[in-house]
């Protein structure tokens, strides 16, 4: 027995954000908090959105004081943005930063109190207002899915929200926005895809159905992931990652995501490694440590990924692996030594620990991991 959950509209194709204010005036609920990053805002990729919501006279205000790895001050902050303009509608357009503070805006603007109240799986009492998603990565996946990550400042802690309720009400690609990410964003948005598509098709949660999401996710993004960070104008690169991060996001909204991105998250909070850097740089070794727990289904991502399919199951994944492994150091991926000390990591390596256990995104691995395991394995990545 399996539940399914996704916007009740997705929206994709060149030029699609110019209809942004249309689809607001469909499932909105009034003017429109737009929520982006800094870059976005003065790079004008997020001017089709905004341009679109003044035609249609719905553009209330614009909070576009979003990092990457965004706060619970953030989310404070654009909250009072919020209800100071009387908004009925937020419209997040950016990476997974930006959407995601959009979830938490919505979240706590109906339910009161602070994100660390919700932390955890299905604790959101009640839905908060509609939330169109329009993705500039390729990616996070979050324009599809019911989770929002929060860094809390004083605790320097990722904390992570799952609830059905968080999943947007409509999620618009378009492919040209993604034009304008740099090669380094390009790169550790794409792994943070990919890794989105392999943890969900290994999960003890996955299905069928969610299997094949993740096998068409996977195997789209090994083949063109490499195209789209060495010709960043190549159209259909750019847009087969795009459909890619949507796959590997419904299959992971669907599945849940395991080890990987338990071990990742706080990486980001206690270092500020970007997200898909933090997955990029223990992807390896933790694919090492869980295949013995999935060969066959490793088996079948590797098939996804170009492998032809040679001896055993086990032989077929670790070949999978070997693709990756060659994909992350082809993208310039840093490694983790690359990013902080031994004695930094060691420093925090037993809160590490903990927070990504009590996750609980390690519980839906493959093969089960002891704190002690977790601790050895953040040392082999370094």
């Amino acid at each position: 027995m399996w539940n399914w959950f996704s916007p009740k509209g997705i929206v994709f194709g060149e030029g699609k954000a110019a209809s942004t204010g249309l689809f607001a005036r469909q499932w909105g609920r009034g003017r429109a908090l737009v929520i982006t990053g800094p870059f976005l805002r003065r790079s004008g990729v997020v001017e089709p959105v905004l341009q679109s919501l003044r035609e249609a006279g719905l553009l209330g205000a614009v909070f576009s004081d979003i990092p990457s790895e965004p706060t619970d001050r953030h989310v404070r902050e654009a909250l009072g943005l919020f209800r100071r303009e009387r908004c009925g509608t937020i419209v997040a357009c950016g990476g997974g930063g930006p959407i995601d503070v959009a979830k938490a805006v919505s979240l706590l603007d109906a339910n009161g109190g602070a994100v660390r109240d919700y932390a955890g799986v299905g604790r959101v009492p009640h839905p908060g207002v509609p939330i169109i998603a329009i993705p500039t990565t390729a990616g996070s996946g979050s324009e599809v899915s019911g989770t929002t990550i929060i860094t809390e400042e004083a605790a320097h802690e990722k904390l992570l929200v799952i609830s059905m309720y968080l999943v947007p009400e409509i999620a618009i690609l378009d492919p040209l926005l993604t034009y304008g990410m740099p090669p380094a964003l390009t790169a550790a948005t794409g792994v943070d895809a990919l890794t989105h598509a392999i943890e969900s098709c290994v999960s003890r949660k996955a299905t069928k159905l969610t299997i094949d999401f993740s096998l068409r996710a996977a195997g789209r993004l090994a083949r063109f992931l490499p195209v789209a960070f060495a010709s960043p104008d190549d159209a259909e690169a750019r847009r087969e990652c795009l459909l890619g991060s949507l796959e590997a996001g419904i299959a992971f909204t669907n599945s849940s995501v395991a080890l990987v991105h338990g071990m990742a998250r706080p990486l980001g909070a206690k270092f500020g490694i970007p997200h898909g850097v933090s997955n990029a740089v223990l992807l390896e070794a933790i694919m090492r440590f869980s295949l013995p727990g999935a060969q066959e289904r490793y088996a079948r991502l590797a098939e996804a990924m170009g492998v032809v399919p040679a001896g055993t199951p086990l032989e077929t994944a670790r070949a999978g692996l070997g693709i990756v492994s060659r994909l992350v150091r082809e993208l310039h991926i840093p490694r983790l030594r690359d990013l902080l000390s031994r004695e930094a990591l060691d420093a925090q390596l037993d809160a590490m620990v903990r927070e990504a256990v009590a996750s609980g995104s390690p519980a839906n691995n493959p093969r089960p991991a002891s704190p002690e395991e977790i601790a050895s394995l953040y040392g082999e990545a370094f």
